[in-house]
């Protein structure tokens, strides 16, 4: 058993309720459960309770064991002085505030219909990767889509988060802002922390200043990249004039040290996939945009015209070339999944991240709206789900599932869940 189960009975009030007494025998009557903190401190705020004549107001903790509120040292921290009930499983002992008054507990065990114990322990147990994999056919579809669309809002809400830090950090610069998030969703997870580091090595500042010169971009990115190949005898006309350039522009502007080349991944990954080639798309994008910002937010009429700011077509060279001195037929143009997934991990978090630091609620839904009018994915991740039965047509679909996973199944928290809880509720599960 963990403490989530504790959490979940206390917040719906799942247990035997007549005669609820303390570990001493005083009279116990739940007025408000309160509400989950997720930060530090006790477990649940702005409860109420009446213990024997006398109302309280505060807040909830919750353990297996009463003795675990002296193991996290809860009674040396000012923050649970405000603790007016310890609900726990087993009272092992009595705690104490930091002031010595005793905190009323509640002991749960015995309290608790064995039918409901054994639904948690066949989802807490279960080995499949998906807990509920085996009953959630029993689960009545609008709950499934309901849980489907918060997890979606949870997880464009997480990423916009990241946003907002960036914009914070900058110094409410929404250019710099979003040339960040931009170069970070270029490195398409495999290479986003490389890329999160050359954002860190290549200021905005100096950026934009050759926006309207795309060898001059191309030579600053793949140069503090650490990408550009040492003097090799042979090699072609571009790398040269490339690192030229680039020795030039890091002495000008006194660019930070490079990246080191073997920063970047390259196995597994596809040619067109290439770190390279990924920069001398990020260029063509910066070329093409004298304004990051407004155009994204130009384009956020549609996903095809967001897919078009993504696409702009790379210079000849790497037309032809997949890295420095390998020479293959490339796309000119990202392709479709390519952008797509642009849309999703840059210009939605940004739209949205922008709208809420302006409070504008309908853009918001307007940005989300976005994701409805984008093809599904599919990966490995989420066919188990489709397997399942759930709905993946759109790219809200596949983020909703994926915010799913991440934020619920992986972690098995079935007790935060939709899904789960309505699964507890159920008759006993053979």
């Amino acid at each position: 058993m963990k403490e989530d189960f504790l959490y979940y009975l206390w917040s719906q009030l799942a247990f035997e309720r007549a005669d609820l007494r303390t570990t001493v025998g005083e009279a116990l009557t739940i007025l408000a459960t309160g509400t989950r903190n997720a930060d530090a401190g006790p477990d649940f705020a702005a409860a109420r309770i009446r213990v024997g004549d006398v109302e309280w107001s505060g807040s909830v903790e919750m353990h297996l064991k009463a003795s675990d509120w002296l193991r996290h040292h809860h009674q040396l921290d000012a923050a649970y002085d405000q603790v007016i009930l310890h609900v726990v499983w087993d009272a092992d002992t009595d705690v104490r505030r930091r002031d010595g008054t005793v905190i009323p507990t509640l002991a749960l065990r015995g309290r608790v219909a064995g039918g409901l114990i054994m639904r948690y322990q066949r989802l807490a147990l279960a080995e499949a990767p998906i807990a509920c994999a085996g009953l959630v056919g029993a689960v009545p579809g609008v709950i499934q889509t309901v849980m489907r669309e918060r997890a979606l809002l949870e997880r464009v809400e997480a990423k916009a988060d990241r946003v907002t830090a960036l914009l914070a950090a900058t110094g409410t610069d929404w250019e710099t802002t979003t040339w960040l998030t931009l170069l970070a969703g270029f490195g398409f997870k495999t290479n986003d922390e490389p890329m999160r580091q050359l954002a860190q090595a290549l200021p905005w500042a100096v950026v934009r200043r050759y926006r309207a010169h795309q060898p001059d971009l191309e030579a600053l990115l793949l140069g503090q990249a650490g990408l550009i190949p040492n003097p090799l005898i042979g090699e072609d006309p571009y790398a040269t004039t490339l690192r030229d350039a680039w020795h030039h522009l890091a002495r000008k502007h006194q660019l930070p040290p490079p990246l080191a080349a073997h920063d970047w991944k390259f196995g597994r990954l596809r040619p067109t996939n290439f770190p390279p080639v990924r920069l001398a798309q990020v260029a063509a994008v910066l070329a093409r945009h004298e304004h990051l910002l407004a155009g994204l937010r130009a384009a956020a009429t549609s996903p095809a015209r967001l897919a078009e700011f993504f696409a702009a077509p790379v210079s000849e060279y790497w037309q032809q070339h997949y890295h420095f001195g390998k020479s293959a037929r490339m796309p000119a143009r990202l392709g479709a999944d390519s952008t797509h997934r642009l849309v999703v991990n840059v210009a939605v978090p940004v739209l949205v991240a922008y709208a809420r630091y302006h409070h504008r609620a309908g853009d918001v839904e307007e940005a989300l709206a976005l994701l409805d009018r984008l093809p599904a994915e599919h990966n490995r991740v989420l066919a188990p789900y489709e397997g399942l039965g759930f709905q993946n047509r759109s790219a809200a679909d596949s983020q909703g599932l994926l915010g799913l996973w991440q934020g619920y199944c992986a972690p098995r928290a079935c007790l935060r869940c939709a899904i789960g809880a309505n699964l507890l509720k159920r008759a006993p599960l053979r």
